[in-house]
């Protein structure tokens, strides 16, 4: 019965990951290491002596005591790398911020020198030539 549950609660956990990537929700680095983590849950419960045999070959008394130890490792890494990511997508964000304002400054400066005077604020010309729609309170439509 338990294995059973095992066996289920593994290709659930496959299916999802797998549903997800196809969706592109779940980028293909991230799903390598989720199937990984599916598969080895799968192994395990269809062959629950592995686990047996690995935590007293590393000198574990409890098998879940090691399956708690590997899970905190893998939940550190996981928090680790995604720390990382976030920093490095924070000062891109910063970067690309940087270069708009640039970029206005010098767009305020070609309409000065062109007689049309700086684009007031709300008032940001498209891509189209127009001028930006705004929202029920007031402020522009930033989604790009």
């Amino acid at each position: 019965m338990i294995v059973a549950a095992g066996i289920a609660l593994a290709l659930l956990v496959l299916a999802l990951i797998i549903s997800l990537l196809l969706r592109r929700q779940l980028r293909e680095k991230y799903a390598i290491l989720w199937l990984l983590i599916g598969v080895v849950i799968l192994v395990l419960a269809i062959f629950p002596g592995l686990l047996l045999g690995l935590s007293n070959a590393l000198g574990v008394a409890v098998p879940s005591n090691l399956i708690f130890a590997l899970a905190l490792v893998l939940l550190i890494g996981v928090t680790l790398h995604l720390s990382w990511e976030l920093s490095q997508a924070e000062d891109e964000v910063r970067r690309v911020a940087e270069d708009v304002a640039i970029l206005r400054a010098e767009v305020d400066d070609i309409r000065r020198a062109a007689g049309l005077g700086p684009a007031s604020e709300g008032t940001w010309p498209s891509r189209a030539g127009g001028v930006e729609p705004k929202d029920a309170d007031g402020s522009a439509d930033d989604e790009g």
